[in-house]
């Protein structure tokens, strides 16, 4: 006896420290309280994005996620599986910045081969696919992430004199961070609050067998992608569909927003342009009511018996209006059919039943796990369904505390893609620099260049960059002058602009700065009639598709500028301002109509002579000017010359320009600009006419 008491007692110990430790929800007990600089809520794609950034810099950090896996929304939507993100593989590039713009789905690391086509090879994938995707992901960069972590709580709490939060899970465990960052998606079902509401299908619940769907009369509420594509769905079983909405359809190659209706689910258009018994309908939600109708054959005027029941023996529904019904508008159990349009106005598009109505309205942000203390105002746009957050991503009223992903779209909502994954994986990358500088006084990471390399280094962005393609008007490059040299910064939030010193850690200076945005135009047009692009460079102002602008201002733009600038710009009117022209090809490289209006542009800000120069002329220049040209300057001067690639170096020598040692003279000591030039060559500059 002596000995198994001993022995129970330990084993005993060993569950207790055994049942507190290990993965998943059991990384930390019941009734416990934990510590980390950063919590990251969600592990969708925007929440493991920013771990990824967390784990490279080797902070603090804890994942939660209240389910069993990564990206769970994706287990549920979209509801028909398939979709909407273009993953295009073949794009007869190796550049694997470039790629990314043709990418939609996969995630940003160091690492090149962990992107989304390792898992499918589909234009328009499954939607299974994108939890595998991400749980590789998770797996491969070992992130840390305690799944089964319901947290139904957050509050405000004091952290070392700066607002911090507490986060309560179901098992009552509390995690305490200094910075919470939220990555929750939105996931509740955006509903509208009208008189028979009660009787309408939701998108989350609907079946998703066509065959239950079979000649059967339905109404969808809503003219997003979730309506035509649950229509779409339908499309060869339903006897008609009809949609529903206060606005028109918005289609996206229109309105180049790509939350609008994609081509990939717009086939009911079809049906409806060609008369095949589909449409579409304008109203007001809340004004409708929907009914089922008494049979009291009470109706003005002798119409076509219809059965009002369906095959299956439910009662058929019908739309009708508020103003119609009793004084109390209450009352929607005894509907005879004076109190449907169709007795008032005999041809009503939407008289006949229906057998079914959903509602495909999308989704809204959760704001109820948060407390008074912790709870982020709602957006004065996207009638009020996400968060309000800052142009650099952190809730209104609640410091440190930041919105990513799709919950942050109230900052560019239907401007530009920061509600999709193409485009906040790099509005994700752009806070965590915010987040270094604040908390770390790590500043954004500048690349030093000579002011003679500038114009190959723009053009370089704007022909490879994805990171501005994808947030165009919203991310753009930051060229801060210093005098012979610049510092370029990337993928800064251009509405952060006026902040940029305190968020950068980088001073401005009196030389100025240049801003590198990529934008469509502002004018209205056919998108596939005449006319529809502009291809003459001297009125480069005029394209309407994605193109470059850059914007030169003599001193950083004011809270006051940003709020006054013009309609549709992105920034504040400029002292100068230069649009190269749209391009077919979206390829930005040709001397006469892309490089020769850049460099002039780049003259009139900078006020030099940004002319290159083989080392034939340098060498002719340094020996009849006191003041040779800025790119004699800092190259041939300084024994740089034109860093070509070996192909150039022999034609050189063959000229007679270089002698045969001069090969293996270094370049300087800026080696992120000549690795750049060594693949660029002198094609860039080499074919100007400098005479124009």
């Amino acid at each position: 006896m002596s000995v198994i008491q001993p022995l129970l007692r330990l084993l005993c110990v060993l569950s207790l420290v055994l049942g507190g430790s290990g993965s998943g929800s059991g990384l930390h007990g019941h009734n416990s309280s934990v510590s980390h600089e950063y919590c990251v809520l969600g592990a969708g794609p925007a929440g493991l994005q920013m771990g990824y950034f967390l784990s490279r810099s080797q902070r603090d950090y804890i994942i939660l996620e209240r389910n069993t896996g990564p990206g769970s929304f994706f287990q549920i939507y979209p509801r028909h599986r398939k979709l909407i993100s273009i993953n295009k593989i073949y794009t007869g590039r190796r550049n694997k910045e470039f790629n990314l713009r043709h990418d939609w789905n996969s995630l940003l690391s160091d690492r090149p081969d962990l992107l989304f086509q390792r898992i499918s090879q589909e234009l328009y994938p499954s939607a299974d696919d994108f939890p595998r995707y991400l749980s590789m992901f998770v797996k491969e960069l070992g992130l840390k992430v305690k799944y089964g972590a319901d947290i139904g709580r957050i509050k405000a709490s004091d952290s070392n004199g700066n607002q911090g939060y507490i986060l309560t899970d179901q098992n009552g465990v509390s995690y305490q961070c200094s910075v919470l960052l939220v990555s929750t998606g939105l996931w509740v079902p955006q509903q509208v609050d009208f008189l028979g509401s009660d009787l309408v299908e939701g998108y989350e619940s609907i079946p998703t067998d066509p065959e239950e769907f079979k000649d059967q009369a339905v109404l969808i509420l809503g003219k997003g992608n979730s309506a035509f594509e649950t229509a779409q769905s339908i499309l060869g079983r339903a006897s008609r569909i009809h949609l529903y909405s206060p606005s028109p359809v918005r289609l996206a190659w229109q309105t180049h927003y790509v939350g609008d209706l994609r081509a990939v689910n717009n086939e009911l258009l079809d049906t409806y342009q060609l008369k095949s018994l589909d449409g579409l309908v304008e109203g007001r939600l809340e004004d409708i009511a929907i009914v089922r109708r008494e049979k009291d054959g009470g109706r003005r005027r002798k119409a076509k018996k219809r059965s009002q029941t369906s095959k299956e023996g439910k009662e058929q529904l019908y739309l009708t209006l508020t103003e119609l019904l009793d004084q109390n508008g209450n009352n929607i159990s005894k509907v005879t059919g004076q109190n449907l349009p169709g007795f008032h106005t005999d041809n009503f598009s939407l008289r006949q039943p229906y057998d079914r109505v959903i509602r495909c309205l999308g989704f809204r942000f959760n704001f109820s796990i948060f407390d008074g203390s912790a709870r982020p105002a709602q957006s004065s746009g996207a009638r009020g369904r996400l968060p309000g957050v800052t142009a650099w991503y952190e809730g209104r009223g609640t410091p440190n505390m930041f919105v990513l992903g799709t919950a942050a779209h109230s900052r560019d909502y239907r401007m530009s893609a920061g509600g999709f994954i193409h485009g906040f994986r790099y509005t994700v990358r752009a806070v965590h620099k915010i987040l270094e500088q604040r908390y770390h006084n790590i500043a954004w990471p500048a690349t030093k260049l000579p002011l003679s390399q500038l114009q190959s280094w723009i053009l370089r962005r704007v022909n490879e960059a994805s990171g501005p393609y994808q947030m165009f008007g919203v991310l753009g490059d930051i060229i801060l002058l210093r005098g012979s040299y610049c510092e370029y910064l990337e993928e800064f939030p251009l509405q952060a602009l006026p902040q940029l010193s305190a968020l950068s850690g980088r001073p401005l200076t009196d030389h100025g700065l240049l801003v590198l945005v990529m934008q469509y135009g502002l004018n209205r047009t056919d998108t596939l009639g005449p006319g529809r692009a502009e291809s003459e460079w001297t009125k480069a102002w005029r394209s309407n598709f994605l193109h470059p602008v850059l914007y030169y201002y003599n001193s950083l733009p004011t809270e006051k500028d940003m709020r006054q600038r013009p309609v549709g710009w992105p920034l504040p009117r400029p002292e100068a301002v230069h649009h190269m022209v749209e391009d077919f090809l979206t390829e930005w490289d040709q001397p006469i109509s892309h490089s020769q209006p850049l460099r002039r542009f780049l003259e009139h800000c900078l006020q030099t002579d940004l002319r290159p120069f083989y080392a034939e002329s340098c060498f002719l220049l340094s020996l009849t000017s006191r003041t040779p040209p800025l790119f004699c300057r800092q190259g041939y001067l300084r024994k740089r010359g034109i860093v070509g690639n070996s192909h150039l170096r022999q034609h050189a020598r063959e000229a007679g320009l270089m002698a045969d040692h001069q090969g293996d003279v270094t370049p300087g000591d800026d080696t992120s600009v000549s690795e750049y030039l060594k693949h660029a060559g002198a094609a860039v500059v080499s074919t100007m006419n400098f005479d124009l």
